[in-house]
């Protein structure tokens, strides 16, 4: 089911003290601990993680700093292709969020582009610590064959994943409804799907607390 979003698209949590501590999660003590382009370089342990996935330009490295309050936490360009290895950030010690690729169109070289799209398989694959992906669509395009793509993947590999909408402020509200319904059909469609989906824009704040709430829940079925 669709959360109910508001008239600029953000989800409406009402426990005071859970998204407090979700806020302090994802706001306080997070780093960059390293880029990696091989699975092996990973780091070890058994902290949960999460991971951010969407095709190129989706609006991803945006979305990271919104949701951790820093402006460059995460790189963010123009050009579709820039993160070009999986970026692994701590949470507090509780928590590794994972900033992976984007796949689909990207202004590079074709091999350098397939090494990113093996890595990004291989590593949703073969990552049991993996407790959920959120699955980044730009909500002005909606779900495309390449996102269809990820999505079959992760069914495949029994790795749970959560659609989340960017770019929702980009529609007016009756749009915002109709992608959402949309949306939602098309995660029902998908056995790993989480039936939750979250409509958020980066500029605006819509949808950002309802995320970390999400991300706060699996710190804690992590602990």
């Amino acid at each position: 089911m669709a959360a109910p979003a508001d008239p600029d698209g953000a989800q409406e949590p009402d426990d005071a003290e859970a998204l407090a501590e979700a806020r302090r999660l994802t706001t306080q003590d997070v780093s960059f601990v390293k880029g990696v382009v091989d699975l092996g370089a990973l780091p070890g342990g058994a902290l949960p993680e999460i991971a951010f996935a969407g095709r190129s330009n989706v609006g991803k490295s945006s979305l990271i700093n919104a949701l951790t309050q820093r402006r460059t936490l995460a790189r963010t360009s123009n050009t579709p292709g820039r993160t070009q290895e999986l970026n692994v950030f701590d949470m507090g010690g509780r928590l590794l969020m994972i900033d992976m690729p984007g796949y689909g169109f990207a202004k590079a070289p074709k091999a350098k582009v397939e090494a990113w799209t093996r890595l990004v398989r291989l590593y949703l694959r073969g990552r049991p610590q993996l407790r959920r992906v959120f699955l980044l669509i730009d909500a002005r395009h909606g779900v495309k064959a390449n996102d269809r793509e990820i999505m079959g993947m992760l069914n495949e590999a029994a790795v749970s994943y959560q659609v989340v909408l960017t770019k929702i402020d980009k529609l007016k509200g009756t749009d915002q409804a109709r992608v959402l319904a949309e949306t939602e059909a098309e995660a029902r469609r998908n056995p790993a799907a989480y039936p939750v989906v979250l409509a958020t824009s980066s500029e605006k704040g819509a949808g950002i607390d309802a995320l970390r709430l999400a991300i706060a829940e699996l710190a804690r079925e992590g602990a």
